[in-house]
């Protein structure tokens, strides 16, 4: 997954014009787009949009349901499961326990809709609260549906009080760079995908493929999107560039060649165990990214 669009899901409009992003997963938000006074028909317009989706050749959907603390989160699930999404994306996740309580609650409804259990992913949001970003090394490998980690900063800078969660030059001061930080070390620990958070300037292109590029250099292979515009510059710095590719299957060709080694040399180049496992990953994402261009 490199790009994940949000769209309001009180929009019909908007959904279906999520579907012709470009993006790899397009988001129905029920939760911070939707207005209280809006849920109910957030999830009516939502499981109609599902059910059309579905009828036709789409991205990846996930729903964003409202968090556990609302009281929300149920009826949120009785109405959309039943259109088959792809994934549930949970908001102000609490650690693990937060996704295990979610898997339990999407068996139940994967019956009642008759499909198959573990049908539904999970993708938690890991660090809008500071309990969620203390326990990011909650999640684990043996976990039920989880699919990856993403993290999210205007929340955050709400719950901890925060003015802003960038400064004065659009950079993420230290609190939220942790945040970004510890979304990286649990995601490896959970041996799951780590997609970074949005960029809120939708205008701001440039700014945000610096962004992108950065991310992607530290080991997020996506990144979460809130306009059409910015799926573009997304899927363009999360695919990997064909030199890269090239030099990764050089390294895969040359220990497969080798034998049982921990180093091999290339055109007077050292590379050992370490850079064989990037350079599996990154042909991993390649091939991932040619099959959501498909």
């Amino acid at each position: 997954m490199r790009s994940l669009l949000f769209v309001p899901g009180d929009s019909d409009k908007k959904l279906k014009k999520g579907l012709g992003s470009g993006a790899d997963v397009v988001i129905v938000d029920l939760e911070d787009s939707v207005a209280p006074a809006n849920k109910k028909a957030a999830r009516d317009t939502a499981a109609a949009f599902l059910a059309e989706a579905r009828a036709g050749d789409a991205p990846l959907i996930y729903v964003r349901v409202n968090d556990f603390s609302t009281g929300l989160t149920d009826d949120d699930l009785a109405a959309v499961v039943a259109g088959r999404p792809d994934g549930i994306m949970l908001p102000k996740s609490t650690g693990g326990g937060d996704v295990a309580r979610l898997s339990t609650k999407l068996r139940v409804h994967e019956a009642e809709a008759g499909l198959q259990d573990g049908t539904i992913r999970i993708l938690p949001l890991i660090t809008e609260t500071g309990a969620g970003l203390l326990a990011a090394g909650s999640y684990t490998p043996d976990l039920p549906r989880l699919c990856g980690l993403t993290w999210g900063a205007e929340d955050l800078s709400a719950d901890i009080g925060a003015r802003s969660a960038r400064d004065e030059n659009g950079r993420f001061t230290d609190v939220f760079r942790l945040a970004r930080s510890m979304t990286l070390l649990a995601a490896a620990a959970a041996e799951m995908p780590a997609i970074d958070t949005v960029f809120v300037d939708f205008r701001a292109l440039d700014a945000l493929k610096i962004e992108c590029e950065e991310a992607e250099r530290d080991g997020f292979t996506g990144k979460l999107a809130i306009h059409p515009a910015q799926v573009p510059v997304i899927n363009a710095a999360f695919t990997p560039s064909a030199e890269a590719v090239a030099e990764a299957e050089a390294i895969v060709a040359a220990f497969a060649g080798a034998g049982d080694v921990g180093v091999v040399g290339i055109d007077g180049k050292m590379f050992d165990r370490p850079h064989l496992r990037r350079a599996e990953r990154l042909l991993a994402r390649a091939r991932a990214a040619r099959h959501a261009a498909a």
